[in-house]
């Protein structure tokens, strides 16, 4: 119980709220008349949870208090982040914003009282032991300093006494090729292991595909190592021209536009569209290009909970905006697994005049008859205002493309500054994307591979009682939450010989840490009973739940 005079409680909230106001006013370069008590930061703000982060890191300097990222966890609106610092100061003077107008919002004393008393959170060691460091990465996304490499140095302590505890073991080096097993340098055990391959997204097995290859090296005879230019000014090859009616025909578009990378694609593509009369509204869990791309859009943002209905809502308080209107979300999401509803998406988007970008890294070459993705899955094929992928995954190379109407594509070919600007991918990589979308659709008996090696897994996953989400495609999350617990349970599957994901922020938010497991067409029936009963043992050893 936070024992302080009533009368003085309501005096500070309004001196907090004021003070919250200049911070987030601060951070966004919104005028004080939006930024009210209520004003959500993500639905209502476009205020993604790095730049959260941001604010909270100074409010709690501004207050002298110690700061956790999991502080966090809890807060949706600027009342929420004043009530998380009014429950740390626990009595302790507030310090006066200087320059933000108060919004004080009629509200009755005792609510307040209970508002306060249900944020209230222990204070956090400032210098935590090994034991005891229940920081994450988002800890380390801003901390104020003069000096810039502040945080870098912070960083450095905090993920080597991870890497040192076997915790964090990202970018160990493939020495062979990436197959359903593969040769890995194993950084921690100091030596290399035949692992179990679960970490990629080679779906369909065409990586390593001797016809794919042998395109591959043919092209680069015939056309060299590369064309030393972007497509406008002498980096145009013709297998470019012909990978691009390829993808048209299979998107069941007017035509389509190659970029040097899927992350490319979308910065490019939103960026040219939006400016910042438009807004975007964009899945909370959508992957960090389309995020970017929104930012460097300059449009104003609204990003809406993994959820429709939270779309619906979000476009209903701008339904008035006189600028356009562009929707943008994964077919089937990263870390998640989940498709999403493209049928109702598309129907929201008609009803709100809004123009529909679906990103379908994880789609092509997985949903649909052929393999097309989100759209043939769903019988909308030809239907979306824009469909972009990679090529780095199904595909089998590098790079990434967007199909839509040919005078839309045109408009990308000069607006769109990541295709402008830079160098393309090389006539090479073109022959082998070429070879990979011919051999998709001529050999469907891989995509049914795939799919049956998915059910089985995931069968074998559920029945043991581990939590997957919703997913619903070749992305097999098992879902923990707690950072600390996940990085053990990943620590676990690593030293069985099973590489595969621990996906903490900023792959997914603070809480919400899993192991990623990708399945692929390469699999056989003993790789999968065998990273069953991997998890299994290790879900056991760490004390991972699940119902055996």
């Amino acid at each position: 119980m936070i024992d302080i005079d009533l009368t003085l409680q309501k005096q500070n909230f309004d001196a907090a709220i004021a003070l919250t106001t200049e911070v987030v006013q601060k951070h966004t370069g919104y005028q004080p008349d939006l930024l009210t008590p209520d004003a959500e930061f993500e639905t209502d703000l476009g205020v993604d949870s790095i730049v959260q982060m941001d604010i909270f890191v100074e409010l709690m300097e501004r207050c002298s208090l110690p700061v956790n990222g999991e502080q966090l966890a809890s807060v949706i609106s600027i009342r929420d982040l004043t009530l998380k610092a009014l429950s740390r100061l626990e009595g302790r003077p507030l310090p006066l914003p200087q320059v933000a107008e108060l919004h004080s919002k009629s509200q009755p004393v005792e609510q307040l009282q209970e508002l306060i008393e249900s944020t209230a959170s222990a204070t956090l060691e400032e210098n935590p032991s090994p034991l005891t460091d229940t920081r994450t990465m988002r800890d380390f996304a801003d901390l104020p300093n003069r000096d810039l490499f502040h945080k870098v140095g912070a960083f450095h302590e905090f993920y080597t006494q991870k890497r040192d505890a076997g915790h964090y073991w990202y970018g160990m080096p493939l020495e062979s090729p990436c197959q359903n097993r593969a040769m890995i340098y194993d950084e921690v055990a100091g030596k290399s292991r035949k692992f179990l391959m679960f970490a990629s997204n080679n779906y369909l097995g065409l990586a390593n595909d001797p016809r794919v290859l042998e395109a591959i090296r043919d092209a680069a005879v015939r056309y060299g190592a590369t064309n030393t230019g972007c497509r406008l000014i002498g980096g145009s090859n013709v297998l470019h021209l012909e990978l691009e009616r390829k993808l048209a025909q299979l998107k069941g578009t007017e035509d389509s536009i190659v970029f040097p990378s899927g992350y490319s694609a979308n910065l490019g593509t939103i960026s040219a569209l939006l400016t910042n009369r438009d807004i975007v509204y964009t899945d909370a869990i959508n992957h960090m290009s389309i995020q970017d791309g929104c930012k460097l859009s300059g449009a104003q943002r609204r990003i809406y909970k993994h959820s429709l209905s939270s779309l619906e809502r979000t476009l209903e308080r701008s339904a008035d905006h006189d600028g356009g209107r562009l929707i943008v979300s994964d077919g089937v999401f990263s870390m998640h697994g989940d498709i999403v509803d493209l049928p109702r998406l598309l129907s929201i988007a008609k009803k709100y005049d809004a123009k529909l970008l679906i990103d379908d890294a994880h789609s092509t070459g997985v949903l649909g008859a052929t393999g097309s993705g989100t759209s043939e899955h769903f019988g909308l094929k030809g239907q979306i205002d824009l469909e972009l992928g990679t090529f780095s995954k199904t595909l089998a190379g590098v790079g990434g493309f967007v199909a839509a109407r040919a005078d839309v594509v045109e408009y990308l070919r000069f607006y769109a500054n990541s295709y402008v600007f830079a160098a393309t991918i090389p006539a090479h990589v073109a022959a082998g994307l070429i070879q990979s979308i011919d051999l998709m659709i001529k050999e469907p008996e891989r995509l049914k591979t795939l799919w049956r090696n998915i059910d089985h897994l995931k069968g074998k996953l559920l029945r043991a009682g581990f939590n997957l989400g919703d997913t619903q495609s070749a992305i097999l999350p098992i879902v923990i939450g707690d950072d600390q617990l996940t990085l053990k349970f990943g620590q676990a599957v690593r030293h069985r010989g099973m590489f595969c994901q621990t996906v903490v922020f900023p792959g997914v938010a603070v809480g919400d840490a899993r192991l990623r497991i990708s399945v692929t067409s390469e699999h056989t029936v003993e790789d999968l009973d065998q990273a069953a009963d991997i998890l299994i043992e290790s879900a056991r050893e760490t004390g991972v739940t699940t119902d055996e």
